[in-house]
């Protein structure tokens, strides 16, 4: 494994609610660069620097990866799991009201 990648992806949404795997620090920082500047916030600093730091090779890249999950978790960015969604459609299948 790459000395950049993350050991388990982010699952993020972007555009209109598509999901995005966040696989390493590249990723991460390019989504932290286009977050739009009006938005930015001391959560959105600290994992810019962190992803910057990570990619100069001063901390691990698994730091790097909670800091930016932390970022995407406080701006409702973070993707529902997989096996979260297929148990919501289960349930909905076998009882129409739910949603």
């Amino acid at each position: 494994m790459k000395p950049d990648m993350f050991k388990h992806p982010v699952s993020i949404l972007v555009g209109l609610g598509f999901p995005a795997e966040v696989r390493g620090v590249m990723d991460a920082y390019r989504h932290l660069v286009e977050w739009p500047a009006s938005q930015r916030d001391c959560a959105h600093s600290v994992a810019l620097k962190a992803c910057s730091a990570a990619l100069r090779g001063e901390i691990e890249a698994e730091t790097a990866r909670g800091l930016f999950a932390a970022f995407a978790e406080k701006h409702d960015l973070l993707a529902p799991e997989a096996d979260v969604i297929a148990a919501l459609r289960r349930q909905r299948d076998r009882d129409p009201h739910v949603r």
